[in-house]
């Protein structure tokens, strides 16, 4: 399910099936994509963030056309303590290789991967990005 912005509209609530994890989406061409996620990010339990939030930062192909600082980004997934991904949607190749990534990680949050739970996978995709 995709949403532009967080608080979900409670009027479905009832409906609405449990949430696993929550892909919080960076165009790194637009400020106002920031704002809104860290905006958004208030809405957000603080259990969510032990290995079921994640950044997704997309654009990252046209670095000349950036109005998003790496840093805050990066100061973002820190505050947070999510993993940050990045990807260019625009290529085909790359959309599919980021859509089974994310896929793979929601069956990890979701616990179907027995063995692995989301904290520690989170975990593990943060300190890999420290090297």
């Amino acid at each position: 399910h995709l949403a532009t912005s967080l608080p979900l509209p409670s009027e479905r609530d009832h409906l609405r099936p449990r949430i696993d994890l929550l892909v919080f989406m960076i165009d790194i061409k637009s400020k106002y994509s920031l704002k809104n996620v860290e905006a958004s990010l208030a809405y957000v339990d603080a259990s969510f963030f032990l290995g079921k939030v994640y950044f997704l930062v997309t654009g990252v192909g046209r670095v000349n056309y950036c109005s998003v600082e790496m840093s805050a980004i990066w100061k973002l997934g820190e505050a947070y303590c999510s993993p940050v991904l990045f990807c260019e949607l625009e290529l085909d190749r790359v959309r599919v290789a980021t859509a089974q990534r994310l896929l793979r990680i929601l069956e990890i949050c979701a616990g179907h991967i027995p063995g692995v739970s989301a904290l520690s996978f989170g975990l593990l995709m943060k300190n890999s990005a420290d090297y």
